[in-house]
């Protein structure tokens, strides 16, 4: 059995009971939120040394109702320990933490069925089983009524081209397959909020898309609340309009895409495939060439623009083969949003 649920939720219609305790039942909400990890480290033959280690560090935010938020950062910064106390699975050290009004560490039964939860590299499937008996199981253990189990796994099955895999065991299934197959998993209960955690990592570019694609309509037609995070900035440029940024535990941004591009004056790369050799592109301001090696040209260009324009304009003026844009790299952009700290605090 795949390490999933470990708690029977049961299946029922939202009513205004939800929102008894006063909290809109849309809304996550973190108020000065830390977790705290006590680390033992042998020092000696005798000798352990203890000590704290500060995984979230007084996080506050609030996503609404139907928002789709992308919650960035590096390896190590707490982000997929901020989606484990907002399911439960971890208790926080400090502060206030609500998800539609329930306190998930002490309701995690309740809360259970109002949440999806995705982690790219763990599975909720059953790894020797069909596809389709990790959703029957999970009919019952949700105790999802005879009819909306059919009508949504339907829909699901239709909306992530599951059809031809339903009888597949999931250890024979591709990553981008068993991808669809567990984000399919976790919205068959109708869950208010989905919590997706590395949703495209390894991904190839076909299967990202489909992931997307759908993303985007759940999102759109069902009003799903959706908290991405991911190292793909492409993930957060194609399905939100707000982006958080931790590193270290501590929220360093929390604000539009464009505005995180501008904040670490960040750029994207314009990869241009020629028919031949050429001299440098005689890009507009302020793209300008960054490397060339033979027919292949690397224009850099800043992150908060289109690159519409400078496509458009290369492409009437030289023999194209190919080209593809670079965004730029997450780590890349918080150590710039550093130096800029840095620089106005001298100044």
């Amino acid at each position: 059995m795949a390490g999933g649920a470990s708690f029977v939720p049961e299946y029922r219609e939202l009513t205004a009971l939800d929102s008894a305790d006063g909290v809109d039942s849309g809304f996550i909400e973190l108020d000065g939120v830390e977790k705290v990890f006590d680390v033992r480290k042998k020092t000696g033959f005798m000798k352990r040394e203890r000590r704290q280690v500060r995984a979230v560090d007084s996080i506050s935010f609030r996503v609404e109702r139907g928002e789709m938020v992308g919650y960035i950062g590096p390896n190590g910064a707490g982000k997929s320990t901020t989606i484990k106390m907002l399911t439960g699975i971890l208790t926080p050290s400090a502060g206030r933490l609500r998800v539609a009004g329930i306190d998930p560490s002490r309701e995690r039964t309740r809360l259970a069925h109002r949440i999806g939860v995705v982690f790219g590299q763990r599975t909720t499937l059953w790894w020797d089983l069909p596809l389709v008996d990790s959703y029957r199981l999970m009919h019952r253990m949700y105790r999802i009524p005879d009819a909306r189990y059919r009508e949504n796994l339907g829909r699901l099955v239709e909306l992530l081209d599951l059809g031809d895999l339903l009888d597949v065991p999931v250890r024979q299934l591709s990553l981008g397959q068993r991808m669809r197959g567990d984000i399919a998993a976790a919205l068959l209960h109708d869950p208010e909020v989905l919590y997706l955690d590395e949703p495209t990592i390894g991904l190839d570019v076909v299967s990202k898309s489909k992931v997307r694609e759908f993303l985007r309509e759940l999102n759109a037609e069902r009003g799903t609340t959706v908290l991405l995070t991911t190292h793909d900035l492409q993930d957060i440029e194609q399905l939100c309009k707000r982006v958080m940024v931790i590193d270290h535990g501590r929220l360093m941004y929390d604000g539009p895409l464009a505005g995180l591009h501008e904040a670490g004056e960040s750029e994207r790369t314009l990869v241009v495939d020629l028919e031949r050799e050429l001299p440098p592109i005689d890009a507009p301001a302020p793209a300008r060439v960054v490397r060339v090696d033979g027919p292949r040209q690397w224009l850099a260009f800043p992150a908060s623009e289109s690159a519409a324009p400078l496509v458009a304009r290369i492409a009437a003026e030289y023999p194209l083969v190919d080209l593809s844009v670079r965004e730029p790299d997450i780590e890349a952009v918080i150590a710039k949003m550093y130096a800029e700290q840095a620089e106005r605090a001298i100044s």
